[in-house]
């Protein structure tokens, strides 16, 4: 038996898809000991990405630990929640969000298919 096709007003009322996102196994993981050594109570271990006008190229992204709210987008990477702002979810489209950790650098690094040009530091983008 098939199924039968949605009306328009059925896939209208459908939440939108969640934003194709990655967090890596490295990345979570050092969420994953943030939140312990933050002692961040559980419903607010989702990790928000926001963005916020500014930053040397336009955009600068804002990562932190969040409940959820309805404007939000939430689906899970490697264990983790996450949360977007439906207004940002076409910007950060595609994200992968690592956890680097050496000699020369340490922090989370965020590669964004949707920035044109990012500034020296990698903190903001131009969509």
């Amino acid at each position: 038996m098939s199924a039968k096709p949605k009306t328009a007003m059925e896939k209208s009322v459908e939440a939108p898809a969640a934003p194709e996102f990655r967090l890596t196994a490295a990345a979570a993981a050092r969420l994953k000991s943030l939140a312990e050594e933050q002692s961040i109570p559980e419903g607010e271990r989702n990790l928000r990405i926001g963005l916020k006008v500014g930053g040397c190229s336009g955009f600068s992204y804002e990562l932190g630990f969040d409940s959820a709210t309805e404007k939000d987008l939430s689906f899970e990477s490697e264990g983790i929640r996450v949360v977007v702002d439906r207004e940002h979810a076409s910007k950060l489209q595609g994200m992968v969000v690592d956890f680097v950790d050496t000699v020369q650098e340490q922090g989370f690094k965020i590669t964004n298919p949707n920035a044109k040009s990012t500034c020296g530091c990698g903190q903001s983008f131009e969509a």
